[in-house]
Parts: C-alpha cells; sequence; structure tokens
C-alpha cells in the first residue's frame, strides 16, 4: 500500500485526489489518498458567498468553457443541469473619462481581421496603418520565451498595444507585458505568426477555436462555483479528507517523507503532491539549495470589492459586462464586472451587482489601498463607480476579500525556474510532487488538468515500484 498525502485542498490539489482515486479504482492500485486542508473548507480561491439575494465568487468567477477537460469532467460529475453560462453583452475600457467599447471580433484586444482593426475607436488612423506591418514582417527572432509585449509591439505597433491590447491583457494576467512571455500567455501567436504569416490572418484562420455555441464562452454554476467544489469533494469517498489541518515541514526518511502539522500528529506518505502557493512549498520543504529557485517565482495581489444595490439592473448605462482601467485613467479600481449582468444567476431579483478590482501593478496605490479597512476601500469603490458609470447610492450588500501575494504572476524566466526547480527537487526528494498555479496555468481548467495530469504521474511512479 502506498500512501499518497496531497497538501493544499485547492481545485489542483482536489483534482489531484479526484483523478487519483478514479486511476485506483480502474487500475485496481493498492493506494491510499490523503487530502490536508488548512482551511475549514475545500476550494482554494474558489468560495462561494449567497447575501443579500446575490452570490458571489470570492476568487475566479467562471471556468473558460473551451479548456481541454472540462465538459468531459462536469459529464462524470453529472453538473449539466447546474451549469450556468455567461450572458454576452459589450466590453469597454475607461478611457477619457467615458465607455469606449473594445471592437467585437478580438481576442484579448487583438483584431482578428482587417475590418475589426479598423472598427476600433480606440487607436488612430497612423495606429491602425502601422498595425498592417503584421502583414508584411516575418518573425527570424521570437520564440515562446519572448516577451508578449515585446512580440505583439513589433509586429502591430505601439499604439494598439497601449491603447487596446495592453490593457486587456494585463488585467488577465495580472503583469506587466514585457515581463510576461509568450509561453506563459497567448503561446498560439507565435504559431499563428510562423504558419500564417500573420497574428491577424492566424486569429481569423482559428476563429472558431476562441468561439462556443451561442457564444456561451464562460460556465459557472447556479448555485456558484463552489457546487463544483462540493461535488468533486462528495466523490472521494475513499480518501481521507482533513480540513483545518496545517501541515508545517517535511522531512525525508529513507524512501518516505515524514510530514508535520501544528494541530495534527506526524504523517509518514510515500508520495507528497505540494499542491500549495510556492511560499507554502518553500517554507515546508525548508531547503537552502531550493530556496534559489523558489525565490524567483514572483505574485502579485488583489482586492476584490463587490457591491450589491437595491436598484435595477437595467439602470446600467450601456449595453455591456463590464469594463477594464488603463493606467492613468483617474480611477483607482483596474476592471468592474457587471456580475448581474453578465451572470443572471447572481441576483435574485435582477438587481445591480458590481464587482471592482483592484490589482498591485500600482505598488504605491495598492499599499494605500491596502492599508484602508473595509468601510473605506467600500468608499473607494463607490466613487469609482459613480465617475465611470454614474451609479450614485448605498449598497445593500458588500464583500471585500483580499489576496496577498496569492495571483501568481509568469514573468520571462517562469519556464526555466518551473524546469530548474523541478530537476533539484527530483534529485533530492524523488517523489515529491509540485502542483498548482505557481507553476503550471492560473485558471480553473488549467488548474484541473495540472491535478490530473499530476494523478497520472503518480500512477506512472506507484507502478514503477511495485
Amino acid at each position: 500500500m502506498k500512501t499518497v498525502v496531497v497538501i493544499g485542498g485547492g481545485i489542483t490539489g482536489l483534482s489531484t485526489v479526484y483523478y487519483l482515486e478514479k486511476i485506483k479504482k480502474a487500475c485496481n492500485l493498492p493506494i491510499r489518498s490523503i487530502l490536508v486542508e488548512e482551511s475549514a473548507t475545500l476550494g482554494g480561491k474558489i468560495q462561494t458567498t449567497k447575501a443579500g439575494g446575490f452570490i458571489m465568487e470570492t476568487g475566479a468567477d467562471s471556468i473558460v468553457a473551451r479548456k481541454k477537460n472540462v465538459s468531459s469532467l462536469l459529464d462524470e460529475l453529472h453538473l449539466h443541469n447546474e451549469i450556468a453560462y455567461n450572458e454576452t453583452g459589450k466590453s469597454f475600457l475607461y478611457s477619457n473619462k467615458g465607455l469606449q467599447q473594445i471592437p467585437a471580433d478580438t481576442v484579448f484586444g487583438i483584431p482578428t481581421s482587417k475590418e475589426a482593426l479598423f472598427s476600433s475607436e480606440l487607436i488612430s488612423e497612423a495606429g491602425k496603418l502601422a498595425a498592417l506591418k503584421d502583414f508584411e514582417t516575418e518573425n527570424t527572432t521570437f520564440t515562446k520565451d519572448s516577451s508578449v509585449g515585446e512580440f505583439l509591439t513589433y509586429f502591430l505597433g505601439e499604439e494598439i498595444v497601449e491603447k487596446q491590447i495592453g490593457p486587456v491583457l494585463s488585467g488577465v494576467y495580472s503583469g506587466k507585458l514585457n515581463e510576461l512571455t509568450l509561453a506563459s500567455t497567448l503561446p498560439y501567436l507565435l504559431d499563428y505568426k510562423n504558419q500564417y504569416g500573420s497574428i491577424i490572418r492566424g486569429l481569423s484562420e482559428n476563429q472558431q477555436q476562441f468561439q462556443t455555441k451561442n457564444n456561451k464562452k464562460f460556465i459557472s454554476f447556479k448555485n456558484g462555483l463552489s457546487t463544483l467544489i462540493d461535488r468533486m469533494e462528495e466523490q472521494l469517498t475513499d480518501a481521507m479528507i482533513l480540513k483545518g489541518v496545517k501541515a508545517t515541514e517535511i522531512r525525508k526518511l529513507d524512501n518516505q517523507y515524514m510530514i508535520s502539522f501544528d494541530n495534527h500528529e506526524k504523517m509518514e506518505a510515500d508520495f507528497v503532491v505540494l499542491s500549495v502557493p510556492h511560499q507554502a512549498a518553500q517554507q515546508m520543504l525548508q531547503d537552502d539549495e531550493l530556496d534559489h529557485h523558489f525565490q524567483h517565482f514572483i505574485s502579485a495581489s488583489l482586492i476584490s470589492v463587490y457591491l450589491g444595490f437595491d436598484i435595477p439592473d437595467e439602470k446600467l448605462p450601456k449595453d455591456g459586462t463590464g469594463f477594464i482601467v488603463p493606467g492613468n485613467s483617474g480611477l483607482h479600481c483596474h476592471a468592474c464586472t457587471w456580475m448581474s449582468r453578465k451572470w443572471k444567476h447572481t441576483s435574485e431579483n435582477q438587481q445591480l451587482l458590481l464587482r471592482l478590482f483592484y490589482k498591485s501593478t500600482d505598488p504605491v496605490q495598492y499599499e494605500y489601498l491596502n492599508s484602508l479597512n473595509k468601510d473605506k476601500l467600500i468608499q473607494v469603490a463607490l466613487k469609482d463607480v459613480e465617475k465611470s458609470i454614474g451609479i450614485k447610492g448605498e449598497p445593500i450588500t458588500v464583500n471585500v476579500t483580499k489576496w496577498q501575494k496569492q495571483m501568481p504572476t509568469y514573468n520571462l524566466k517562469h519556464q526555466e525556474t518551473v524546469n530548474k526547480l523541478n530537476a533539484a527537487l527530483t534529485k533530492k526528494y524523488p517523489n515529491i510532487l509540485l502542483a498548482g498555479c505557481s507553476y503550471y496555468g492560473v485558471g480553473i481548467a488549467d488548474c484541473m488538468t495540472n491535478g490530473k495530469n499530476i494523478a497520472h504521474l503518480l500512477k506512472e511512479r506507484i507502478m514503477n515500484n511495485n
């Protein structure tokens, strides 16, 4: 019997145990699975809160529908009847003290045709003409390890990247574009450039990859994303789940590992999966040689503010689902999602629910915002709402969540750092595996896939050791 301890009950750790239990039954493997979570509930940053007739998510609000493994997992969990799809609508940038539409037929603000390029009201005619360079210039130097910002600027020009693409991508990936690689953001752009000779033409030829039936690109659930977590937990009838238990240290003992906890007896394991933020993994291992690699990872911070109003959702001034805020805009927030418009299920009585995001991309401003108490933060958010969309009034429901150094940022050296860390870890601790968004992708679907991959890697190692 091999004991596998997965530390961290977020979506990656939970997926690891879920798929490992499936493999165990299918292959009749002698595995004892233990999932350890510091919090009182599973899910990590996926937590659904209900108040005042509103449904609010403390972390991500959806799953990308087209991502690998999503549909098959929902089939296995019998969740298709619980699915809620996003409503479609225009997306905006807050620019020149008003909302300007991000052109239709774009992917992260990148045009998928010349028509989409020239329809933009965010860039000048000179900026549009500069972007046509993409159709004429060959790629001779850029690789997937290159900066996505430098790549896009070289072929599409500074203006469209600064005014249209940059704000969208920075909002998604929580980092500066020149410090993010193509590999960690949009690797297919390089493939398109090389294959079709043009980023824009490549997106046009592959447009179906970015569309789903009825343009429903994102998935949630009628009672919130915690539905997924609860259903997966229900399936783990053979696994041991320890909640409210904090792992503090891991030590190698011959071919096993001894795990210490601050509120539980020690535990021996044959395999350990660290599905926790890189800072927590580093602290548990306490290894100077590994610290050299861990210190190269970067994490950003985020404050999420929900405001629920006793006014109809239809009071929103435009047919849209939210806006992104470029730098130097006069607003404190970096984005605002009109949740009751984008997700009908989040507002029981079709009242207005907004979610504002405050990121640490501007460290000075973020330090100030983070120092504010809840009431003062809400006042900042209310001023942003009034200035951007003209809505005034006191909210009937609020929710503030702070994620300090919990949002991974994949810099230019990220993949190289992951590779070096894994090589060093395999050498010293061959059956300790790293998992989670600190290393392998930040979206929920990516994390589920990561958990599945880890489970299959464990299967191979267990079968080879038997």
